[in-house]
């Protein structure tokens, strides 16, 4: 019994999974190279410059999504603490960095730059699936479970206000909510925190002078923005989406992306993609994000156990709503808040983290996969 044990337990790459990432990925390098290239042109005297950057970033995490895809999973327990300190603590240094934007939301050291706010996004639903998988009834307490684990999700947040990093702050929130949900969390704990925290956060955005940009383009929205103020972003954006009609301008042919869509191979890729590809082309996009959302949560299901299920699906859950953040961003249902399209958007941090994460996914599908083939085998055997 236990040679076929070992024949049959080999460990087995999800290639569904595989494959759609993979996929993802490659079309978002394709459509990314298009949308930056006259920008990349103007500013950087090099057509290639920031396809390049992101090309290095997506084969690194490639290779690292494989590596960690290969590592049990479950090391995780003994890390999830000094990832979420780690983590916090890049966040901390971030506010003694010289500010891109007038914002402190990135760790330079020499030409490289490093957005910790990415790293911090994974800590937390690391830590989050730690802590309930260890004592699953810790939740059950709305003071001695619940408003402690609010606690290390504000910490972050505070620091990520502080930078000022609205986007990421809400974004943080929701993938660590998320995750408590799922947990066993009451709805009812939810409700008491959700309106206090929304309720400081408003206030913030309402009054402090630091995020005066946050309040133009609420009110940008409100007011349909359009021409040549605030909102000439998204005016352009939808200009954009508009153009490219059923099946689009043909790849490389938008007209947007010439120098009317600041900067279109970050938050508003979706944009360009909409005007050269078309409806179909963004469709099929957002289907093949769809796959990856269903895919996720079958793992999740099928985990060995609540870590390895909470850890997926609060990867799954965070790409899932960063994607629909940033549709609604990009089609002006909520405000402009600078949500990146996963996979996507211009960014090596962000897509190296992302990968990463995918890599635990892949090796929870993994594992689980050879538990459950051992736990097949000896029932067999014993009948």
């Amino acid at each position: 019994m236990a040679e076929r044990l070992r024949k049959n337990s080999a460990p087995k790459t999800d290639r569904v999974m595989l494959i759609l990432v993979i996929v993802l990925v490659l079309i978002g390098l394709v459509m990314m190279f298009s949308a930056s290239y006259a920008n990349a042109i103007y500013y950087k005297n090099d057509g290639f410059y920031y396809i390049k950057k992101q090309a290095k970033f997506a084969a690194v995490g490639l290779v690292m999504m494989i590596i960690i895809s290969y590592i049990p999973y479950t090391i995780l327990h003994k890390f999830a603490g000094l990832i979420y300190l780690g983590s916090l603590g890049l966040l901390v240094v971030t506010l003694t960095m010289p500010p891109i934007n007038d914002a402190k939301r990135w760790i330079i050291l020499g030409g490289f730059t490093f957005q910790p706010s990415e790293a911090m996004k994974f800590a937390i639903i690391i830590l989050f699936a730690h802590l309930i998988s260890i004592r699953p009834s810790r939740l059950e307490s709305f003071w001695k479970g619940f408003v402690p684990m609010m606690i290390l999700l504000v910490l972050p947040a505070a620091v990520m206000i502080k930078q000022p990093h609205i986007s990421g702050t809400i974004q943080l929130i929701i993938f660590g909510s998320v995750v408590l949900l799922i947990g066993g969390a009451k709805i009812l704990h939810f409700l008491i925190s959700g309106t206090a925290g929304a309720s400081a956060l408003a206030s913030l955005i309402m009054f402090l002078p630091q995020f005066e940009y946050a309040r133009d383009r609420i009110a940008t929205l409100i007011n349909g923005g359009g021409g040549e103020s605030e909102g000439w972003q998204i005016y352009q954006a939808l200009l954009a989406i508009g153009s490219g009609g059923f099946f689009g301008l043909g790849l490389g042919n938008s007209r947007q992306k010439q120098l009317y869509v600041p900067e279109p191979q970050n938050d508003f890729i979706l944009s360009i993609i909409c005007e050269e590809i078309g409806f179909m082309g963004a469709f099929i996009i957002i289907c093949l994000f769809m796959a990856f959302f269903l895919r996720g949560i079958h793992i999740a299901m099928n985990s060995k156990d609540r870590f390895g299920s909470l850890l997926v699906a609060g990867v799954t859950s965070q790409i899932a709503v960063q994607t629909l953040l940033n549709i609604a961003v990009v089609t002006a249902s909520v405000p402009n808040t600078g949500i990146s399209l996963p996979f996507f958007s211009q960014g090596g941090t962000s897509i190296l983290i992302l990968l990463c994460a995918v890599g635990v996914v892949l090796s929870v599908a993994r594992y689980s996969d050879v538990y459950s083939q051992d736990e097949s085998m000896i029932e067999e055997e014993e009948q």
